[in-house]
C-alpha cells in the first residue's frame, strides 16, 4: 500500500486527478430526502425562499435551498439537498458522518434573486455571484465522483494553486465548518433511514490553508477568532496568515 502524505501537522493530503474515477451516470433527487431537509431547513433556519434547481445532474442531483435575511439570521443562507442521497467512504478507522449537506451564508447585500428566473439567470451569470453556489455544488458532488469522503476540517482549494473564486475576492479555498451562525439543532437530522450532518462551506486563503496543513485546523481557528472572523462571507475580508516582515512569517 501506498504510504499516505501528510501535512506537518500530521493530516493526511489526498491529491486527486482532474477527471474522476466515476463515469457519468445521470441522478435524480431522492424526494423524501429533499422533503425531509426542507423540512429540516424551515424548522431551524427560516422559509424558503426558492430552490436552484440542477438541470443535469451526476451521481447524486444536488439543488441549492436559499433562506432569505430576516431579523433573527441578517445574512443568505444556502443549503444543499442530494449530497446525502449517497453515503460517503469514509475509512472504517475513522469516526465521521457518512451522510452530509453544506450550507453557505452570504452578507445581505450579495447579489441573489430568486423570485424571477431571468432576473436570476443574469445575476449568476457573473461569477462573483455565483461562486458560492458554484463550490456548493462542487464539494457536495465531490466525495461520489472520488469514492472518498470530506468532513470537519476538511480543505479543498481551487486548483493546485488555490486561485481566487472570482475577480472580486482573492479567497481560493473552502474549509469545512460548524458554523456559529445557525441554531445547533440545525447540524443533524435523524430520519427513519439515515443520519445527516450538515456542515459550513467557509472560504479561506491559500496562506491560511497553508498555515492550517502546517499546524493544524485548531490553530487556523485560534487565529480567525482572535481576528473576530465571521462564519458569514466577507470576500474582502482580512487574511489573518497575510506574509509580512522581512521573513515573510504569518
Amino acid at each position: 500500500m501506498d504510504e499516505i502524505e501528510k501535512s506537518e501537522s500530521g493530516s493526511p493530503i489526498y491529491r486527486y486527478p482532474d477527471n474522476p474515477e466515476n463515469k457519468f451516470t445521470p441522478a435524480n433527487g431522492d424526494g423524501e430526502n429533499i422533503d425531509l431537509i426542507s423540512e429540516h431547513i424551515e424548522k431551524h433556519i427560516g422559509p424558503i425562499e426558492s430552490v436552484f434547481h440542477e438541470i443535469l445532474s451526476d451521481q447524486v442531483h444536488i439543488d441549492v435551498h436559499w433562506v432569505k435575511p430576516t431579523d433573527k439570521h441578517p445574512f443568505h443562507v444556502l443549503v444543499t439537498s442530494g449530497m446525502s442521497d449517497k453515503a460517503m467512504n469514509v475509512p472504517e478507522s475513522i469516526n465521521a458522518p457518512k451522510h452530509l449537506e453544506l450550507y453557505i451564508l452570504l452578507p445581505k447585500d450579495w447579489k441573489i434573486d430568486g423570485g424571477n428566473f431571468d432576473t436570476m439567470e443574469k445575476i449568476f451569470a457573473d461569477e462573483n455571484a455565483y461562486w458560492p453556489v458554484r463550490w456548493l455544488k462542487i464539494i457536495a458532488r465531490f466525495p461520489h465522483l472520488y469514492n472518498t469522503w470530506v468532513g470537519y476540517g476538511h480543505t479543498i482549494p481551487n486548483g493546485e494553486h488555490a486561485d481566487p473564486f472570482a475577480e472580486s475576492t482573492k479567497l481560493g479555498c473552502v474549509m469545512l465548518l460548524p458554523g456559529l451562525s445557525v441554531p445547533n439543532e440545525f447540524y443533524e437530522l435523524k430520519t427513519e433511514k439515515k443520519t445527516i450532518n450538515f456542515l459550513s462551506l467557509f472560504p479561506i486563503y491559500k496562506e491560511e490553508m497553508d498555515f492550517k496543513l502546517k499546524h493544524g485546523s485548531d490553530k487556523l481557528l485560534d487565529k480567525l477568532d482572535e481576528f473576530g472572523i465571521s462564519d458569514v462571507v466577507d470576500p474582502a475580508r482580512k487574511n489573518v496568515c497575510e506574509k509580512k516582515g522581512r521573513f515573510g512569517l504569518c
